[in-house]
């Protein structure tokens, strides 16, 4: 489908013409060259909105010019654009067709970025000079961060270097689904919002269990995001004297009793015999050999539109068998479960937001865009698209998912429940992408460590080597 389409991308080119020669009041457009050898370029006369790491907007390529816009369109570019309408807004997500390296090597800078500000601030923005500090701008344009998911708006705060380089826009939160079906099949009580990992381990137990021939699963949580989006609030970086720390003074403490014990909630579930951890998307239907056959699992949001049936998020030519699969089946939707009883704390908010490069073209006019996209009337447009939004009103909350019909039948209101786990003593460090999947999936899941093993290996072995590779290798984070 995604050669075809370029295919009938390149024909268009041939048919068309990007300026008209004379014309003095032609937008002047630059060509951005890529690995496709597809056409594309920005003009001056656009704002260019540029998105990357959000699997959603990479969904569908259905247009003829091989460019994944169908479902950002759906889900906001087309309000944005009403909202907008003497504005001439182009859209591109990344990798349909270009890259940040084709963009700078272009010499185009986008006017908004929609990027995970968690992990590719120094990964990839700061290395461009796509980032700088936006908080006289965001004052200037009246954008009050005040109004939006305070976990969201810390965490971003906590990759900028001392001040603020995005704006938070949605949350791709994570969930605990479950299948009622197996539930019912062995008369065992549903999740509910608020429910404990003791109470979830109890109920994994129960259900990993044999039928005849079948075989089911009690439980998935993926080791990588426990630790990642760390619930407890734990973070892993020590102050030093500075924002931007040298690699060999970035100081960092994975072993203390706050860790073993957080590390060592989730280890139980994997000890469960038969209860073997394979991938979250079991649920419906991922290693397992069989769909229907996993009971709990806690992922995405974006899944849930998926499993839904929704045909906007899911591949194209892949309904029949999501068809297939969802008929064993029946999506329960709750909170990932509580570290202690009466807590209301989920996961850090695993988080988009707008960046404005300093040397944007348009900066007010993206600022204004930004602002609209963070007002109710944009906030409510993501919600209903099944988009946990970050200005959290009655009307934004109310409206979660009414614009997929097959939500209708999904219980949702577990989505807006509880309150993200927030990053706090985060100043005077530098993010790194630390290697802690080594924890689980290496020392524990491969080797057969205990907690304790793991967590001292990955502090005193793991992380060390990560960080003096990176940096011999000329990297900074």
């Amino acid at each position: 489908m995604r050669n075809q389409v370029r295919g009938l991308a390149l024909l268009a080119l041939a048919l068309s013409v990007t300026a008209v020669p004379g014309n003095a009041s032609a937008a002047a457009c630059k060509d951005v060259p890529n690995k496709y050898k597809l056409p594309f370029s920005v003009c001056d006369d656009e704002v260019f909105i540029f998105a990357a790491n959000y699997k959603p907007f990479e969904a569908t390529v259905a247009d003829e010019q091989g460019a994944a816009t169908r479902v950002f369109d759906e889900i906001i570019g087309n309000k944005l654009r009403a909202a907008f309408p003497d504005v001439k807004i182009k859209y591109a997500t990344w990798d349909y067709p270009v890259r940040y390296e084709d963009l700078k090597a272009a010499g185009v800078t986008p006017d908004i970025i929609i990027e995970d500000p968690k992990n590719r601030i120094d990964r990839d923005l700061e290395p461009l000079g796509w980032v700088g500090d936006l908080t006289p701008d965001l004052e200037k344009a009246g954008i009050d961060l005040s109004t939006l998911n305070k976990a969201s708006v810390e965490l971003t705060k906590s990759r900028s270097d001392g001040g603020i380089y995005a704006v938070p826009l949605f949350i791709d939160e994570h969930v605990l689904l479950y299948n009622k079906k197996i539930f019912d099949k062995f008369r065992v009580k549903y999740p509910k919002p608020g429910m404990t990992y003791d109470e979830a381990y109890k109920k994994a137990k129960q259900l990993t269990r044999d039928d005849g021939l079948d075989h089911y699963k009690g439980y998935m949580q993926h080791p990588d995001q426990y630790l990642d989006f760390n619930q407890a609030g734990l973070y892993p970086f020590q102050p030093t004297t500075s924002e931007e720390p040298a690699p060999e003074d970035v100081k960092v403490d994975v072993s203390s009793d706050a860790w073993k014990k957080y590390v060592d909630n989730l280890y139980r579930f994997l000890e469960i015999p038969r209860n073997d951890f394979t991938t979250v998307t079991d649920f419906f239907k991922g290693d397992m050999s069989q769909p229907g056959h996993l009971a709990m699992a806690v992922d995405t949001l974006s899944r849930l539109s998926m499993y839904a049936g929704n045909e906007l998020f899911i591949e194209d030519g892949d309904e029949a068998a999501f068809a297939d699969q969802a008929k064993s089946v029946d999506i329960g939707v709750s909170s990932i479960p509580m570290l202690k009883q009466d807590s209301k704390t989920i996961y850090q908010p695993n988080t988009r937001a707008a960046f404005i490069p300093p040397s944007s073209p348009k900066k007010d006019q993206a600022l204004q865009i930004v602002k609209w996209l963070v007002s109710e009337e944009g906030q409510t447009e993501l919600s209903s698209h099944g988009v946990k939004a970050v200005l959290q009103t009655d009307k934004v909350v109310q409206s979660f998912g009414k614009a997929i019909p097959e939500l209708a039948k999904i219980d949702t209101s577990a989505v807006y429940w509880g309150e993200n786990a927030a990053i706090s003593n985060y100043q005077n460090t530098e993010y790194w992408d630390l290697p802690l999947w080594s924890v689980y999936r290496q020392h524990i899941l491969r080797d057969g460590g205990t907690p304790d093993q793991a967590l001292a290996l990955t502090q005193q072995q793991d992380i060390p080597n990560y960080i003096t590779a990176q940096a011999a290798s000329g990297k900074d984070w």
